[in-house]
Parts: C-alpha cells; sequence; structure tokens
C-alpha cells in the first residue's frame, strides 16, 4: 500500500527513503504545538511534509510524562512556521500541552521524495554520502562518509576504500566547492575532484 492511500485509522509503513531532519525539543505554548530543532540552516524539507514519521530519542530513557503512550510513529502536521532558529507545528492528535512535552526528544524524519526540488548545481547532503570520489586522474580517493558545514562552505569527509567512517588518520576533507569539485553525477553515483592522492 502507498503511503498516500492510507485509509483512517491504519498504521502507515515506515518511508523507504526516510531521512533524519531533525529532533522535538520542546513543547510550544499550551495548545499541543512542538518546538523542532531541524539539522538544516534552511529546514524547507520539514515544510515539504505534510506527515512527520517519528522514533524515539536514542540513548537514556526519556522523561515520562503521565497517562501518555509511547511517540506515535506519524504525525499529520496541519501547520509549522519558523520561529527563530526552530520550527514550531502543529499535528492532529497532539491537542495539549502535556501531550506534546510527551514527544521531547523525538526524532523527526520525513521522505526524501517530498523534499523541495534543489537548484542546478545545488544537492542535499545526503544525496552525497555514499557516492565514490575520484580525481581527474581517474585514481579513487574513497567514499563520502559525511560533510562539514563551515559557514562559507561545506566539506566532503572521504573514507578511502578498506576504512571505516570516523578513522581520522586516513580521512580525507575536501572542500564542496567548484574550485575543487568538477563533477557530481548521482546517477553514477560519483564524484570528480581536483584533488591529488598525496594531498
Amino acid at each position: 500500500m502507498s503511503a498516500g492511500s492510507l485509509a483512517q485509522g491504519d498504521t502507515p509503513s515506515w518511508p523507504e527513503d526516510a531521512v533524519e531532519v531533525g529532533r522535538i525539543v520542546d513543547a510550544w505554548g499550551v495548545k499541543g504545538w512542538i518546538k523542532v530543532q531541524p539539522f538544516a540552516a534552511d529546514p524547507q524539507a520539514l515544510f515539504s511534509s505534510r506527515r512527520w514519521f517519528l522514533k524515539p530519542a536514542e540513548g537514556g530513557p526519556r522523561r515520562p510524562v503521565p497517562s501518555v503512550g509511547a511517540v506515535p510513529p506519524l504525525l499529520k502536521i496541519t501547520q509549522a512556521k519558523q520561529h527563530g532558529d526552530v520550527v514550531v507545528a502543529q499535528a492532529q492528535d497532539v491537542a495539549d500541552r502535556a501531550a506534546a512535552e510527551s514527544l521531547r526528544g523525538a526524532r523527526v524524519f520525513v521522505s526524501r521524495a517530498s523534499f523541495p526540488s534543489a537548484d542546478a548545481d545545488e544537492y542535499y547532503w545526503v544525496d552525497l554520502i555514499g557516492l565514490s570520489v575520484v580525481n581527474l586522474q581517474g585514481e579513487t580517493l574513497g567514499t563520502v562518509t559525511g560533510l562539514l558545514d563551515t559557514g562559507p562552505h561545506s566539506v566532503l569527509r572521504i573514507a578511502p576504500q578498506g576504512t571505516h567512517a570516523g578513522d581520522d588518520a586516513s580521512e580525507r576533507l575536501v572542500p564542496f566547492v567548484a574550485a575543487y569539485v568538477s563533477d557530481v553525477d548521482l546517477a553514477e553515483r560519483r564524484i570528480v575532484v581536483d584533488w591529488g592522492l598525496d594531498y
């Protein structure tokens, strides 16, 4: 069954392309609104979908709230807006502050398919992770394991083949700017960079 054809009361299926885009940090006001800390400076992914999938916070146990059950797998968002550096939202079935507080710490996911289209020469980080990186000479530098946001631009974190993410000793950092990035081919899952093996 597709996510768009759910009947009233059906449990939604988790989207295969779910991307974590934020975390619920608190209640906002007394009418059931929630406050979400987005993971991106521009939280358009949160605004692009009215279906937010939730997972409980990782790590230690959440502070329990009396008479409130577990984190629901789905919130149907009726309103969402930016409020400073957070997003505030109202969802069906979250009627009051206590219900909103019970969601504190929940991880928010949306389907990648619902993201707004990126402009030419713009990419979502999630689409770059896992791409192989080769230089202009055809030599393989490794695989993108993540990105760092330095403010003016992003930096690709590249793990050489045969190493694991987080192995800092062998990790390469390549600025994700036109001076070093010659081509990004999402279909071929490859990035070509002007970067030597000995850099």
